[in-house]
């Protein structure tokens, strides 16, 4: 298991109550913001038990949905849902760091 791995599940507990605060303003927002974290942590592991290409891909897609994970946040800021929380993004930019050099 990568190091990086036991990070995400510190910001998808660190998400827990921000995504609940969302919902009571934007269920679809909420829920993609979930669905984005699950998507970092799941791709991880499963790129980890590959090699090659599909492994890379599956990083990528990590780093995707980090990246998406943070816009969401900085949408919610902006409709007035929730302030950021810059240090759960600077965890977030941590991970996304850790995956651009787990493709090279």
């Amino acid at each position: 298991m990568l190091r990086i791995f036991g990070l995400v599940l510190e910001v998808i507990r660190l998400l827990k109550p921000v995504v609940a605060i969302i919902a009571k303003h934007d269920l679809d927002l909420a829920r993609q913001l979930r669905r984005a974290a699950s998507s970092i942590a799941l791709n991880i592991q499963e790129g980890s038990g590959l090699t090659g290409g599909l492994r890379i891909q599956r990083y990528r897609t990590a780093l995707g949905s980090t990246r998406e994970s943070i816009s969401c946040l900085h949408v919610a800021d902006a409709w007035g849902y929730c302030e950021v929380d810059a240090e759960l993004v600077d965890k977030l930019e941590h991970i996304a760091a850790v995956l651009v050099k787990l493709q090279s």
